[in-house]
């Protein structure tokens, strides 16, 4: 394993001298940080996979208590992160804190999946995800409506894995999703100032939305019988199921095939859902270099976005069941009859405005997912870019990704490429499997960050720690024991969302080696 010396400029905050070549604009406060992680977290999740997590649990209780792990977890990752952002606050973030710890080939490798489908793909289901809320308003703007169909390509199976069973072409949906991805990067293109201002005003916008649903459900949407079923007999029916004795039928592999598990391998399986919608709170870290005072505000936006927006996923969940049953029939006419289980496309939260407001439910919480989305999209945006142009400084990516702007000090290379590749995986259709492919692999990165934190404790035990990780060492470990056994249940149960992604991460290794050959060796550190 490669490992850089303690006295790394990255770690010593003795950053080198640039001459007159175009540096970052730190252009971001605390308030701008803090809506990159808002902006960042929050997309379609919350609304959406709280119908897949119920069918899987079986619980109202157990339904609260995915998303309580999920935000437990989460916090204590943000505030892990804190400690390493605060000792390292260069462009870059994650990547840099991997490359300082554990050597890099290891930054290298966080960094290709993050630019071949964690951040790309994101966007791109984001995305199109925006798009297909946007037929609510304009039916003509559809996945099924084709402009161009290049063609299909079939399932293909190897073992429990299934690949392939995408529609490869352009249709209205990832059409818009394009249109959006290329705007909000011109938008990025003119300045980080830029940018920020409308991730600011996006970011409000949705986190207040989202409240507002929160607040509706409690106020007008209560249903004395949803209640009565779920905090009723449903609620108590929690000690029963947090029994380790009770097995939920979990299905697992490619294949579908049902598998009896128990509580804790099912509170594991179904943080797919959880995490996924709680992901990218960690992009405000790759705009450290922009952010002003940034030993101090990375932390402070790391805390305060993280327990902002899980705060109110926990909340929302709990609107969820002040307004619907958990449990449904799939073959329900109504909204109350399909219940959360089985709310039509899984959108539980357009049900339950629905519940509310009848056929105009559906525009109210389409409008809120159209907002949320583009901001959504806007901040990872912003963010991804900056990881591509910290790798080119190190001679791990293309020369001219490393280059800034010389009027906007943006890395318009970077932000353009970026953008280039997203459509593709647009049009491509594939973002939708890569993502599940590299939920487990972008957990792994997360383990492997925050264990840094122990590293670099060691081997850099004089560093500036302009802040220390809040109940260290006793919750970043807690951290890492929870999510190892996520992967490990994952790895078990979920073959489909693990060896994929760890296949992606190690074709990154020979490419690193030629990479850093052809790239002449020109680490900024």
């Amino acid at each position: 394993m490669e490992t850089p010396p303690s006295t790394s400029p990255a770690i010593d905050g003795k950053l080198p001298a640039t001459g007159e070549k175009p540096e970052f604009v730190q252009g971001l406060g605390l308030y701008s940080a803090t809506c990159i992680v808002v902006g960042s977290m929050i997309g379609s999740g919350v609304f959406i996979v709280s119908a897949d997590i119920a069918r899987s649990v079986d619980s109202p209780a157990l339904l609260i208590a995915a998303w309580v792990i999920t935000a437990i977890m989460t916090i204590i990752g943000a505030l892990s992160y804190g400690e390493l952002a605060a000792m390292m606050p260069r462009a870059g973030g994650q990547y840099v804190y991997l490359r300082e710890a554990l050597g890099p080939m290891w930054g290298f490798l966080y960094g290709w999946t993050l630019f071949l489908v964690i951040q790309t793909g994101t966007i791109a289901a984001v995305g199109v995800a925006f798009g297909k809320f946007l037929g609510v308003f304009f039916p003509s703007v559809s996945s099924s409506h084709w402009l161009l169909r290049i063609g299909h390509v079939p399932t293909l199976r190897l073992g429990s894995i299934a690949v392939g069973n995408m529609d490869i072409g352009l249709n209205t949906a990832n059409l818009a999703a394009i249109v959006i991805i290329a705007i909000v990067t011109v938008i990025n293109i003119f300045g980080v100032k830029t940018g920020a201002l409308v991730q600011n005003i996006f970011t409000t916008t949705k986190a207040v939305s989202l409240l507002g649903l929160i607040v509706i459900a409690f106020s007008v949407g209560r249903d004395p019988a949803a209640i009565s079923q779920n905090f009723g007999p449903g609620w108590s029916a929690f000690w029963h199921n947090a029994s380790a004795s009770v097995l939920h039928p979990v299905s697992t592999g490619a294949g579908g095939v049902v598998e009896l598990v128990g509580l804790f391998a099912v509170l594991a399986i179904v943080q797919v859902g959880s995490l996924f919608s709680a992901d990218a709170w960690n992009n405000v870290t790759f705009t450290a270099g922009e952010v002003r005072n940034a030993s101090r505000n990375l932390p402070l936006s790391l805390a305060l976005g993280t327990g902002l927006v899980l705060t109110l996923y926990i909340l929302a969940n709990f609107a969820y069941l002040s307004v619907l049953p958990l449990h449904g029939d799939p073959s329900g006419t109504s909204v109350l009859a399909r219940g959360i289980q089985y709310a039509s496309e899984d959108r539980v939260a357009t049900a339950v405005l629905e519940k509310i407001f009848q056929s105009s439910g559906a525009y109210l919480m389409a409008a809120a997912i159209l907002i949320s989305t583009f901001g959504c999209v806007n901040g990872m945006t912003l963010a991804g870019a900056r990881v591509y142009y910290a790798m080119s400084q190190d001679g791990l990516f293309f020369r001219s990704v490393g280059k800034l702007h010389p009027r906007y000090r943006t890395p318009v290379t970077s932000l353009v490429l970026q953008g280039f590749w997203t459509a593709l995986l647009c049009i491509s259709g594939s973002y939708g499997q890569l993502l599940d492919y590299i939920i487990f692999a972008a957990l792994v990165f997360y383990i492997l960050t925050i264990g840094s934190v122990f590293i670099l404790r060691v081997r850099a035990p004089n560093a500036t720690r302009p802040y220390r990780a809040f109940g260290y060492p006793i919750l970043p470990a807690l951290y890492i024991v929870m999510a190892v056994w996520i992967c490990s249940a994952l790895l078990r149960y979920k073959p489909q969302y693990t060896w994929p992604g760890l296949a992606i991460v190690l074709l990154g290794v020979p490419i690193y080696f030629i990479w850093s050959r052809v790239g002449g060796g020109r680490p900024s550190y």
